[in-house]
């Protein structure tokens, strides 16, 4: 599918920017994906809204369709190292997994010092930080460089509006958040994960540059990845074989997620208080061809859009 921008501009006009589903369950709606629970089960609807600097600030069409898809391809890729909530996906948009109780702890693992928020480590450092999350950093590193190893830096989870906050293994234990056993047991797993996400992007000619898991117990007491994983969305990634060269040139590494759509709006001189710009037509195309794009490089597929109206599809999807 690619590149064609006379269809992403129509589907412009007929995002998912919200869902009223009823007769699933009880209803929670984050930032992405609308949830839905009951007996047992939570449905997750992807929905095409974009969140930066923890804000939603508006839709990028077939976004929750990409995000959807390339979830399930990434718990499928992984199982035999973690598993997961995943039962099925009946919609392109929709996934449903066993309900569990989330750990209340986001899991960010990163390989490389970059980023643009606040609270990014990048920020941190430049700002002559060099303690971050209980992680020593040296001397001497410059913006985008790749760490001597991925480093765990979670994060407390944040309400729907505010913002996560990173956080050391000692704060986020002493604040009884989690114990000592079970950080470490999902340090072990979310580092073998990266691992995984690593190697399989560098096949496909991709940087997993960070990413962030999220970890919950299934209704029989095991430790199973849960929401997404390894989506544009919850990581970084970055071309691989134009990083060198950009590193020496000083310029930023070229980005296929959605730090594009962070950038811009940082431009606009948006950080995430306030009202957000609005997003134009063709930033948000643009975005959607780089999601797109992230799909069939990671999976080697090609990207197939449903442009049916989605709640009425959905609907028809979950037998409503």
């Amino acid at each position: 599918m690619g590149t064609d921008l006379n269809l992403l501009r129509e589907q412009c006009q007929r995002t998912l920017d919200s869902t009223d589903l009823e007769g699933l369950g009880s209803r929670e709606e984050g930032k992405v994906r609308d949830c839905y629970i009951g007996e047992g089960r939570r449905i997750l609807v992807a929905t095409d809204r974009v969140s930066c600097f923890d804000v939603v600030v508006g839709t990028i069409p077939f976004k929750g369709q990409v995000l959807n898809q390339l979830a399930a391809f990434w718990f499928e890729q992984t199982q035999s190292i973690a598993p997961n909530h995943l039962i099925e996906v009946p919609d392109p948009a929709v996934s449903i997994a066993r309900e569990c109780k989330p750990v209340p702890v986001e899991f960010v693992v990163r390989g490389y010092l970059t980023g643009s928020t606040s609270t990014s480590i990048w920020t941190a450092y430049d700002r002559g930080d060099r303690e971050y999350c209980g992680h020593t950093l040296p001397e001497g590193l410059s913006r985008h460089e790749r760490l001597r190893e991925p480093i765990l830096t979670p994060t407390t989870k944040a309400a729907k509006g505010d913002h996560d906050a990173p956080a050391s293994r000692h704060q986020l234990i002493e604040r009884n958040l989690i114990d000592e056993a079970l950080y470490d047991r999902a340090e072990e797993m979310v580092l073998k994960l990266f691992a995984e996400g690593t190697r399989f992007a560098a096949e496909r000619g991709l940087i997993l540059v960070d990413t962030k898991y999220e970890l919950g117990f299934d209704p029989e007491g095991e430790l199973v990845v849960i929401d997404e994983i390894h989506t544009p969305d919850s990581s970084r990634y970055w071309y691989l074989d134009s990083y060198d060269a950009m590193m020496s040139q000083r310029k930023d590494p070229q980005a296929l997620d959605k730090e594009y759509v962070r950038r811009w709006l940082g431009e606009q001189g948006y950080r995430g208080e306030g009202t957000s710009p609005e997003i134009p037509d063709e930033v948000r195309c643009e975005a959607a061809r780089r999601y797109i794009e992230a799909f069939e490089r990671v999976t080697g597929r090609e990207f197939e859009p449903n442009t049916e109206v989605p709640l009425e599809r959905i609907r028809r999807n979950l037998g409503l």
